[in-house]
């Protein structure tokens, strides 16, 4: 099993927290942060098991050029 680390952006709208991935686009919410954050988590893994691996490796790769 492969270990991967990922953000987790969490924001207060109205009573609800949404949690959100950003190298990922998944976003979920909960009641409180932590609820939010497991339940973030909880999307992720379920996005994981399901995509396609070019997929995956889209949206958590670019490049960028500068200077």
């Amino acid at each position: 099993m492969m270990k991967s680390s990922y953000t987790a952006i969490l924001e207060k709208e109205g009573d609800m927290y949404v949690a959100l991935c950003p190298e990922l686009d998944v976003a979920s919410q909960g009641a409180t942060v932590e609820e939010a954050t497991a339940n973030l988590k909880e999307a992720v893994e379920l996005f994981l098991e399901c995509a396609d691996p070019a997929e995956v490796a889209e949206r958590t790769r670019f490049e960028i050029m500068h200077g």
